[in-house]
């Protein structure tokens, strides 16, 4: 069974299902597997320490994978912003086609140079009205997160159920649904509501070619839909994380009247991050985490995962979905 959207017409994929591009995870290894599997695997472009080390990384990508891949760039306001030039650069001479894209209106630059050598843009967004300015702006697809999504949810707070169906009625370009998503039920939902792909993030960390320690995996399996934490709201940076002792320390700690970022900043390192997914030690950091944990039940091979996901989606159409059609009902009687 094969899913034909337009996803998969501009991305040149055999399944509508998109590996989110993770900070300290989406490496060639996972995003190869992806490739391979059908769907669009993407690396992280600034999990990288610098450009050189992302054309090195594309290339490693490119010796596993004969399929379309992308790399994703993430353009956030910081006190030592990285070259982001240099970087699409390296993702140029790469010869990368797809680039998925983040962060503030700063990136429209980033989308200025992409565009001029005719690579796909998806960009992903959190409300509707940040859909529609980048579909002005040319940008070729929209991954939209709901609030149920590991990352920044944005601060609207409207879970997927909403936001998709939303998007879909006023944006004409491809949508890409993020957010709670890691089986067949999950894509044919999407479809119905109107997206023509599924992103997942969460679901791939918990598979057996995701690059981090098997206790970051078995957290994923082991916890259930409540196991994450939103950090930096009263910053209006909110995050879903999963819920550890740092997590938790870091919601107390931002509830004080007065608190900033610097009272947490310890604890929110990178480099903790980056250690927790390394080593496996839960509590040493925090770690991207979505309500999607509530359906991981195992930690599969990516090719399995995603065969399943395909067939479980067309069992689910063909099947219930079908059965619940009754041409020429008759009215219930009153």
């Amino acid at each position: 069974m094969m899913f034909k959207t337009r996803i998969t017409e501009l991305l040149g994929i055999e399944h509508p299902i998109v590996q989110g591009g993770m900070q300290n995870v989406g490496f060639a290894e996972l995003a190869a597997a992806v490739s391979n599997a059908g769907g669009l695997g993407i690396i992280c472009g600034l999990t990288q320490p610098s450009p050189e080390a992302l054309r090195e990384e594309i290339e490693r990508c490119r010796s596993m994978t004969k399929r379309p891949f992308g790399v994703n760039i993430t353009v956030f306001p910081t006190v030592n912003a990285p070259d982001y030039r240099a970087y699409v650069q390296a993702v140029l001479d790469g010869g990368v086609k797809i680039v998925e894209t983040a962060g503030t209106s700063a990136v429209s630059e980033v989308w200025d140079v992409l565009r001029s050598r005719d690579v796909a843009i998806l960009h992903k967004c959190t409300a509707v009205r940040h859909a529609l300015s980048a579909e002005r702006k040319g940008v070729d697809a929209i991954s939209i997160d709901g609030f149920e999504c590991a990352g920044h949810p944005g601060e609207d707070d409207i879970p997927g159920l909403i936001l998709i169906p939303a998007a879909a009625d006023k944006v004409r370009i491809p949508i890409i649904a993020s957010g709670g998503f890691g089986d067949g039920r999950g894509l044919v939902a999407a479809l119905a509501l109107g997206a023509e792909a599924i992103n997942m993030g969460t679901r791939f960390c918990a598979t057996q070619e995701a690059p981090i320690h098997p206790r970051v995996k078995q957290a994923y399996l082991d916890n259930d839909e409540r196991g994450t934490a939103l950090i930096f709201r009263s910053l209006r940076n909110t995050a879903r994380v999963g819920r550890n002792t740092v997590s938790e320390e870091v919601v107390r700690r931002l509830a004080v009247p007065g608190a900033t970022y610097a009272d947490v900043a310890e604890l929110v390192s990178g480099a903790k991050g980056r250690d927790l997914l390394r080593t496996g030690n839960l509590d040493s950091g925090i770690y991207w985490a979505g309500m999607v944990q509530g359906l991981i039940q195992d930690i599969p091979t990516v090719k399995d995962l995603i065969e399943r996901i395909v067939a479980e989606a067309a069992q689910v159409i063909a099947g219930r979905l079908s059965g619940c059609l009754r041409a020429g009902s008759a009215a219930p009687a009153v």
